[in-house]
C-alpha cells in the first residue's frame, strides 16, 4: 500500500435495505408458510400476479411472467418463441455467462456477434453472423446498460428476418428514444438478482404482447393448470392451444421474492438518480485522464447506471493486472475482461468451451484492457473523489514501474 494514496472506505457489493413494506410482507409470508405463489382450495398468494400486473403496466406491455431467474426467463423465452434442440441463435459476444447458458438451456447453439467501441453490438458484424449461421433469432444483451440504437438494430433485424429477445438484465428503468427497454423485441427478459435495479435475491419478469408466447412461458415456468392465478397472463382459450404440449420447468417466482420485489418497482426513479449522478461524476473524473478511454453515451440513451466501464489501451495485461491489485488495495475493486481465466461473475466468449470456437479479433481487443466498476447506491460525491484520484494515482505508479516489480 503506498502512503500518498487514499484508500476508499466503501463496500462496493452493499445493497440498500429492502422497503419497510417488503420487509413487513416476507414476514407475513413466513409467518404463514405460504410462499408458493399457487394454491390449490384459494387463489394462493397473489404477491407474484400483483408484481406481473404491476410490472406489465409499467413497460405498457400486455402479459408479464415471472421466473425465479433473468437466465431462466431467457431460456423461456426462447423455448416459447420456438428455438429447439440444434437451431442457432446469435447473440452479443460482450455479455455474461447466463445467456449462452440460456442458449445451451434449449438445446441451441451461441452464433457470437461482435461489438463496437461503445460495448454495443456491431449491426455489420450482425448482418455477416446471420448470413453465414442461418439463424433466425437474436437474443440481444444490453450489456451493463448499454444500449445500442434500436431504431437500427430494429430494422436490421426486420431485414435480416430475426426475431429479437431482449435480455435486460442491467437496464430496468431504462429507455432507448423514450421507448423502455424490454418493448423493442419480441419477449423482454429483466433481473432482480442481487446488485441488479431491483433486488429480491433472485428473480425474473418476462413481457411480451404475443398472448401466445405468453401462455408457453407461463406453462414452462411451472404454473400446472393454475394458469388463471398469474396477474398479466392471456385468456383460457389461448392456454388451451399450448398446455398439453409445453413442459414444466419449474422455474417460477416464489411469493416471498415477489413481495420483496414489488415495493421496490416505487424507488426505482429515485434509484435512477443518484445511481445517473455517481456515474456522470466519476465519467468527468475519469475523463481528464488521456489514458482511460469512455465510451459514447448518445443523447437517445436513456440509461440506469448502476455500474461503469472504462478502456485502457495503452496498457498490456501484466501492467493492467498490476494496475487493479494496487487500486483494490486502496478499497477499489475493479473486474477486468481481459483476464485469462474467468474470475467471480465474469466471463467472456472464449471462457465458454461448450460454445464452438470463433474468431471475433475486434471484440476480443477491445474486451482485453475492458475495466468495470460497479456503482453503489451508497456510493457519495466523496468515495467519487477518492476513487479518481485512486485510479489516477496508482495508474501512475505502474506507469513508472519496471515490469515484475512489486511496490
Amino acid at each position: 500500500m503506498i502512503t500518498d494514496i487514499p484508500t476508499v472506505d466503501l463496500d462496493f457489493t452493499e445493497q440498500p435495505p429492502i422497503p419497510e413494506a417488503g420487509i413487513q410482507r416476507a414476514t407475513e409470508l413466513m409467518r404463514s408458510g405460504r410462499l408458493f405463489r399457487y394454491g390449490e382450495t384459494e387463489s394462493g398468494e397473489l404477491d407474484v400476479a400483483k408484481l406481473e400486473e404491476r410490472f406489465a403496466d409499467t413497460l405498457g406491455r400486455r402479459y408479464c411472467v415471472a421466473l425465479n431467474s433473468c437466465g431462466a426467463s431467457l431460456a423461456v423465452a426462447l423455448k416459447a418463441t420456438g428455438v429447439g434442440p440444434g437451431d442457432r441463435v446469435l447473440m452479443n459476444a460482450f455479455t455474461l455467462a447466463p445467456v449462452p447458458g440460456a442458449i445451451a438451456h434449449v438445446g441451441a447453439e451461441p452464433i457470437f456477434v461482435g461489438i463496437d467501441e461503445n460495448y454495443t453490438i456491431d449491426i455489420e458484424d450482425l448482418a455477416a453472423a446471420a448470413g453465414r449461421s442461418g439463424a433466425t433469432v437474436l437474443l440481444l444483451s444490453h450489456m451493463r446498460g448499454h444500449i445500442g440504437d434500436m431504431l437500427e438494430i430494429m430494422a436490421a433485424a426486420r431485414t435480416l428476418g430475426l426475431r429479437v429477445i431482449e435480455d435486460c438484465a442491467h437496464t430496468m428503468g431504462a429507455s432507448w428514444a423514450d421507448q423502455p427497454t424490454g418493448t423493442f423485441g419480441t419477449v423482454g427478459c429483466f433481473s432482480t438478482q442481487t446488485f441488479k435495479h431491483i433486488n429480491s435475491g433472485e428473480g425474473g419478469l418476462l413481457v411480451t404482447d404475443d398472448e401466445d408466447i405468453a401462455a408457453k412461458a407461463i406453462l414452462l415456468s411451472g404454473s400446472y393448470i393454475l394458469y388463471g392465478q398469474h396477474g398479466a397472463a392471456p385468456s383460457d382459450e389461448v392456454f388451451e392451444r399450448h398446455r398439453f404440449v409445453m413442459p414444466n420447468f419449474s422455474m417460477r417466482m416464489s411469493a416471498l421474492a415477489a413481495a420483496v420485489a414489488l415495493p421496490q418497482l416505487d424507488e426505482l426513479t429515485e434509484r435512477t438518480v443518484r445511481w445517473n449522478t455517481r456515474y456522470a461524476e466519476l465519467a468527468l473524473l475519469l475523463g481528464r485522464d488521456p489514458r482511460i478511454e469512455l465510451p459514447t453515451r448518445p443523447f437517445e440513451e436513456q440509461f440506469v447506471a448502476s455500474s461503469l466501464q472504462f478502456r485502457v489501451p495503452s496498457l498490456n495485461a501484466d501492467t493492467i493486472e498490476d494496475w487493479l491489485d494496487l487500486a483494490a488495495e486502496h478499497g477499489v475493486p475493479v473486474k477486468w475482461f481481459g483476464r485469462p481465466q474467468p474470475v467471480g461473475f465474469t466471463s467472456r466468449f472464449d471462457h465458454w468451451r461448450y460454445t464452438s470456437e470463433q474468431s471475433l479479433h475486434r471484440t476480443q481487443e477491445i474486451l482485453a484492457t475492458l475495466c468495470d466498476l460497479r456503482i453503489p447506491l451508497g456510493m457519495t460525491e466523496k468515495h467519487v473523489a477518492q476513487i479518481g484520484e485512486v485510479l489516477h494515482k496508482t495508474l501512475d505508479v505502474v506507469n513508472r514501474r519496471p515490469l515484475g516489480v512489486d511496490s
